[in-house]
This record gives C-alpha cells, structure tokens and sequence, in this order.
C-alpha cells in the first residue's frame, strides 16, 4: 500500500492488503453485502472504517 495508509475509502486491492486476505475473499464480501462499499465517481471502493468494522478490527 502507499498512498492508502491513510485513506478513507480503499480499493478492493488494498483492503484485501489492510486485512491480509486475499482479493478474492473481499469481492465475495462485496458480492454478499457483508462489507460496504461507496460510488467514488466511476469507481466503486470500501470505506476503511467499514472494512475494519466488517473484520471485527478496532480502527
């Protein structure tokens, strides 16, 4: 990761970085609606806050 350590909203790719899974496993979050994601423009991202809330990860 490098410019999201400290972003607000993160990539699919960099969430599974931040949590230490694989991308596969945060699409399939994505696709069963267990983490959340926002519209940013023509990009669809995970908000950081969400992701870690989803993995049970104080933030």
């Amino acid at each position: 990761m490098n410019r999201s350590e400290n972003s607000l909203a993160l990539t699919y790719k960099d969430a599974a970085v931040l949590v230490g899974v694989e991308y596969r496993t945060i699409r399939a979050g994505v696709e069963r609606g267990t983490i959340p994601t926002i519209q940013l423009g023509p990009r669809r991202m995970i908000p950081r806050a969400g992701l870690l809330r989803a993995f049970g990860v104080e933030s």
